[in-house]
């Protein structure tokens, strides 16, 4: 049942302890417990025109420029985390995948499948993490739907996000336009978000704080086309870390990428935690990162563009894209050689996202 069926506001049974209750499979039966926790859980955090009509369907005109579509699905454990939690990830995540295209999201979905005895309280302090995230980026979340399952048979929360947007006419940004001499950003610091969730997961007690990179990227992106239109490629590096994007993007593109581990924004907590855990900072999932690839001769404005926009204050050209008809990523290491970069094998960490 979607969560924006036709109301029954009639007098309901009781009301809903969101302090002390928990989800039971009435609350996804299509009855009045279903109806009366979206309206006073989901209708209620997410406030706007569309989602408030309580059809099946969010019914808006089409913008200007051509449409993005995005989706994805957000399984990560645990729930919550330092600097964020599924919720704000929800949204964040199908915000930035939009935003690599160079579009402005518009409007989000949310599907929730919730599992049996999940608590009432922290399904409301995930959707008010939502909403708030929603409201800080300039969106709305304009319809959705719950389900839920048998006790045993999920793992408390899942969400599905699904976004649209519109990019602006004369913008091309895509994962085949690289070509050799181009230049090869990053947006910040890698692998704060997947150490985050690593050191909390195994109770790794870490003496330094280490938080998580999660934010809405589309405002940064938004400053840097203004900038520097001719961007090429724009990539979040999130499951597979940098490595795998760099790797996909030396695939699509027919070409090699060359970096330099000089470069590389990296905190010292998250190396040092790499090192101590066996772990590549290249392959650790970011959630607030991205990959830029832009002409050389723009590389200096893009770069001084991002560094003054809070969420690229470290920034740093990092490589350079080379002729390869191999398609390798290679990086010159700190020692003085060189190695390839390869794709990831298997999954390094799951449930990250």
């Amino acid at each position: 049942m979607t969560f924006n069926k036709q109301a029954i506001r009639s007098s309901y049974v009781r009301p809903i302890d969101f302090k002390r209750g928990r989800v039971e499979m009435s609350h996804g039966g299509g009855g009045r417990a279903m109806t009366q926790l979206i309206e006073t859980l989901f209708v209620s955090a997410f406030d706007n025109a569309m989602l408030s009509a309580l059809n099946d369907q969010a019914c808006f005109s089409p913008p200007t420029g051509r449409m993005v579509m995005s989706t994805d699905g957000y399984v990560i454990s645990p729930l919550f985390f330092p600097g964020g939690d599924i919720g704000c990830l929800a949204v964040h995540g199908t915000l930035n995948d939009i935003a690599m295209a160079g579009a402005k999201p518009l409007y989000l979905s949310a599907g929730f499948i919730l599992e049996e005895g999940f608590p009432l309280a922290d399904l409301k302090r995930i959707v008010a993490s939502m909403a708030a995230a929603a409201q800080a980026a300039g969106i709305q979340i304009v319809t959705g739907d719950t389900k839920v399952v048998e006790r045993g048979k999920g793992d408390g929360i899942f969400i599905t996000t699904t976004g649209v947007g519109s990019v602006p006419d004369g913008i091309e940004i895509a994962a085949d336009r690289a070509r050799p001499g181009d230049r090869v950003l990053v947006s910040g610091t890698l692998g704060d978000h997947g150490i985050t969730i690593l050191s909390l997961r195994e109770n790794l007690g870490f003496h330094t704080e280490i938080e998580s990179d999660t934010a809405a990227l589309h405002d940064l992106v938004a400053n840097m086309i203004a900038a520097v239109p001719a961007i090429k490629v724009l990539r979040d590096p999130t499951r597979g870390g940098l490595a795998t994007i760099l790797n996909e993007i030396a695939l699509q593109s027919a070409v090699g990428i060359a970096i330099d581990e000089h470069q590389l924004p990296i905190r010292e907590p998250v190396r040092a935690a790499c090192e101590f855990l066996g772990f590549d900072p290249l392959y650790i999932a970011n959630e607030g990162k991205l990959v830029a690839i832009c002409p050389p001769e723009d590389a200096d404005r893009l770069l001084e563009t991002m560094r003054a926009h809070p969420l690229g204050q470290a920034a740093a050209i990092i490589g350079e894209v080379i002729e390869d008809p191999q398609c390798f990523v290679q990086m010159e290491t700190a020692f003085g050689g060189r190695r390839i970069v390869d794709w990831l094998s298997g999954e390094q960490l799951p449930r990250i996202c």
